[in-house]
C-alpha cells in the first residue's frame, strides 16, 4: 500500500515531489525516494525510515545548500514493504541496468520471479530484492525509443495489482503510468501535470484531476494528459473538479477516516495476500521465518492478543483446526501473562497486535518465549517492537489505520491468519488437493467480494441504522465462524456509539441472556452460510417468539434466513469458512452509521486510544 507521485512542469520539482509524498505517508513509512531528471542526469535518493528522514537524506546531498536537482521533471515514493527488507537497496524509484529508465510502484507483481529469471538471462543485473524492480528491467528490455510503446508492452506481460509511473532519461518532458487495480489519478494544473496515488499528493498546486481507471495507460506532460487502452486505443475523459477542503481531502473525499478505511479493506486484504497466493495450488509464506519441518510438526498452537487482534485471532482457530487439525487455544493477552500457562518446546504462540506494541500481548509472547515456544508476530507495522521480540513475524499490509476504531486491520489480520492455516493445512496433508485450489481461488476473490459487499450493504445498513439509533441495548448472536463477527460486530458498537451491547454464541441464549429480550431489543444475528446455518435460524425463531426485532447478516440468495427476519442484509457470497471477511462489514457501517446519527466522533471516541502501551 505504497504511496507513489510524479510531476511534469515548469516549476523545480523536489520540493513539490517531497511534499506531495508528505501528504501520501499513511500509505507507506518503512523507507521513501526520490528520482529526478535534469537534461538527461537523473539523481535519485533513498532513505529508511519516514520522510523526514528522506528529506535529511537529500540535505546531505546538497551539504544542506539549495535544492538537490533544479529538476522540473521526477518522481518520488513512500514504501510498504511487500518484497524485500526494508534496506536502502530496496526502496523506490528502482531503474534498470543502464540507469536509463526509473519507476515507482504501488502494489505487487505476481510474476515477478519468472520475468526477473528471464531478464537475468538476457543480461540484466538486479539490485533489489523487490518484484517492483522487474517493472523497470521489463521497461528498458522493450524500450526502441518510445517510452509509451515500451510501458505497454511491459503491461502485456505484468500480472498482479498495481499502479506504477515510469519516466526515461532520453525523454525529459513526460512520464507514463499504468494502473491495474491500484489507485491512481492525474492532477491538472497550469503548465504542469502531476501522477499520484491519491489526490492530496498534489491539492496544495491544483484542484483539477482525471482518475486513472483499470487497465488504463496515462502519459502525462507540462500540457496535460492522455489516457489510452493497453493496446494505445485514445480515451476520451473530462478533468473534474475537486472541492474538497484540506481536512477533507487527507481523508479521501470520506467524512471521517473511519469510513474511508472501511472502504480501503479490498486493497488492504488484496495487499496482505496477493503475493503470497502466487498459484492455484497453494501458500507461499517465505516471507514468514518459520520452517516447513517446524510447521509440519507442532503439536499446539496458542494465540494471544486483545480486543480487535483477539476476536481476529477467533477467527483463525476455526479455520486452523477445520482446515489443518492442529489444536488451538485462544488467550486474552492481559489474562494470559498471569495464570502460568502450560506451554513450552513445540508450541506455537501467535501473538496479534495491530501497533506491534500493545502492552499486554507483548508481554505474553514473551512469556512463551521464554518457557521455550515459537513465539509468531501478526502485525501491521514493521519495526515495532512485537517483531524484536518474536521468532518470526507474519505482516499484515493495512497501511496505515488513522480512525481508533479498528476495521481494515482487522480484515488485515484474519486474511494473514487464513494464510497460515491453508499452508499448515498444504504440509500437514489434511485437506486434498482440489479443497486447497478451491480455497486458494475463493481467497484471490475476497478483495473483489468485499468491494460488492460494501456496494450492497450500504443503503440497506443505514436503513437499519435510521431506525435503531436510539435504541439503548443491542445483543448480537452467532455460531461458529460466525461468533466472533459477532463479537467484533458488538465491539464496533461500544466503541464508536456508547450504546451498551452483549454478544453471545446463539446456542447460549437460553442460558440467561435471553431474558434482556423485549420489543426494544434489536437482535442482530450473523446467519451466512455455515454447517450450523440451521442451528442459527432455530435461534432467530427463538429471538422472535420473545417480541424483539431481528435483524439478520445472510449469505447473497439464502431466502431462509429473509424470510424470518424484519430485516435482511445480505453480504456476497464465499465459502462458508471464508464468510467473516465479508460478514463483518455491514456490522462495521452499522457501527458507524448509528454513531453519526447520534453526532458522534467516530474517529476519536471517548476514552480510548489507538495503541495500548500500558497495562
Amino acid at each position: 500500500m505504497c504511496g507513489i507521485v510524479g510531476y511534469v512542469g515548469s516549476r523545480p520539482c523536489e520540493e513539490l515531489l517531497l511534499t506531495g509524498l508528505e501528504k501520501l505517508e499513511y500509505r507507506g513509512y518503512d523507507s521513501a525516494g526520490i528520482s529526478l531528471l535534469d537534461g538527461e542526469a537523473v539523481e535519485t535518493v533513498h532513505a529508511v525510515g519516514n520522510l523526514a528522514n528522506l528529506r535529511a537524506a537529500v540535505a546531505r546531498r546538497t551539504n544542506g545548500d539549495g535544492p538537490l536537482s533544479e529538476a522540473t521533471i521526477g518522481i518520488a515514493h513512500t514504501r510498504w514493504a511487500t518484497h524485500g527488507r526494508v534496506t536502502e537497496e530496496n526502496a523506490h524509484p528502482h531503474d534498470d541496468s543502464s540507469g536509463r529508465v526509473h519507476i515507482v510502484l504501488n502494489g505487487i507483481v505476481e510474476n515477478h520471479a519468472a520475468l526477473r529469471r528471464r531478464l537475468q538471462e538476457e543480461g540484466q543485473e538486479f539490485t533489489s530484492e523487490t518484484d517492483a524492480e522487474v517493472v523497470a528491467h521489463l521497461i528498458a528490455s522493450h524500450y526502441d525509443g518510445d517510452l509509451a510503446a515500451a510501458v505497454r508492452a511491459a503491461y502485456a506481460e505484468l500480472r498482479g495489482h498495481y499502479a506504477f509511473v515510469a519516466l526515461h532519461a532520453a525523454e525529459p518532458g513526460r512520464l507514463l503510468g499504468a494502473r491495474k487495480e491500484c489507485p491512481l489519478v492525474a492532477g491538472i494544473g497550469e503548465g504542469e501535470t502531476f501522477l499520484a496515488s491519491a489526490i492530496p499528493a498534489f491539492l496544495a498546486d491544483t484542484r483539477t484531476a482525471m482518475p486513472i481507471e483499470n487497465d488504463e495507460i496515462v502519459e502525462i506532460d507540462a500540457a496535460g494528459v492522455r489516457i489510452t487502452d493497453p493496446a494505445g486505443n485514445p480515451i476520451e475523459r473530462a478533468p473534474e473538479a475537486v472541492t474538497w477542503d484540506a481536512d477533507a481531502a487527507e481523508k479521501g473525499g470520506y467524512d471521517t477516516f473511519m469510513l474511508k478505511e472501511i472502504h480501503e479493506q479490498a486493497d488492504a486484504v488484496a495487499e496482505t495476500i496477493t503475493d503470497r497466493l502466487p498459484g492455484e495450488d497453494g501458500v507461499d509464506l517465505a516471507d514468514v521465518d518459520l520452517s516447513d519441518e517446524f510447521l509440519r510438526g507442532v503439536g499446539r498452537i496458542v494465540i494471544v492478543a486483545c480486543g480487535t487482534s483477539y476476536h481476529a485471532g477467533l477467527v483463525g482457530r476455526y479455520a486452523i483446526e477445520e482446515w489443518a487439525r492442529v489444536p488451538v487455544e485462544m488467550d486474552i493477552a492481559s489474562e494470559y501473562r498471569y495464570r502460568n500457562p502450560v506451554i513450552g518446546p513445540g508450541d506455537l504462540v501467535i501473538g496479534i497486535t495491530q501497533s506491534g506494541e500493545t502492552a499486554d500481548t507483548l508481554a505474553a509472547m514473551r512469556l512463551a518465549r521464554e518457557a521455550g515456544a515459537t513465539v509468531l508476530a501478526v502485525t501491521n507495522i514493521m519495526g515495532s517492537q512485537a517483531t524484536r521480540d518474536a521468532d518470526a513475524v507474519l505482516f499484515t499490509r493495512a497501511g496505515l489505520e488513522i480512525g481508533v476504531a479498528a476495521t481494515k486491520t482487522f480484515l488485515a489480520q484474519v486474511a494473514a491468519i487464513y494464510l497460515l492455516g491453508l499452508r499448515l493445512a498444504e504440509l500437514r496433508g489434511t485437506l486434498p488437493q482440489p479443497r486447497i485450489r478451491e480455497l486458494v481461488a475463493e481467497m484471490k476473490q475476497l478483495p473483489v467480494k468485499i468491494d460488492e459487499t460494501l456496494a450492497m450493504t450500504e443503503e440497506p445498513v443505514r436503513r437499519v441504522a435510521e431506525q435503531h439509533a436510539q435504541r439503548e441495548f443491542f445483543l448480537y448472536l452467532g455460531r461458529h465462524i460466525a461468533l466472533p463477527v459477532c463479537l467484533e460486530g458488538a465491539l464496533k458498537l461500544k466503541e464508536v456509539s456508547y450504546i451498551p451491547t452483549d454478544a453471545y454464541a446463539a446456542g447460549e441464549m437460553k442460558h440467561g441472556p435471553i431474558a434482556l429480550l423485549d420489543e426494544a431489543t434489536p437482535v442482530v444475528c450473523v446467519a451466512t452460510e455455515s454447517p450450523v446455518l440451521e442451528k442459527v435460524i432455530s435461534n432467530v425463531e427463538e429471538v422472535r417468539a420473545r417480541g424483539a426485532e431481528t435483524i439478520a447478516i445472510a449469505t447473497a440468495g439464502d431466502d431462509r434466513v429473509a424470510e424470518i427476519a424484519e430485516a435482511t442484509i445480505e453480504v456476497a457470497a464465499t465459502d462458508w469458512i471464508l464468510q467473516p471477511i465479508v460478514a463483518v462489514l455491514p456490522l462495521q457501517l452499522l457501527a458507524y452509521d448509528i454513531a453519526r446519527a447520534r453526532g458522534l466522533n467516530v474517529d476519536q471516541p471517548r476514552n480510548l486510544a489507538k495503541t495500548v502501551t500500558v497495562e
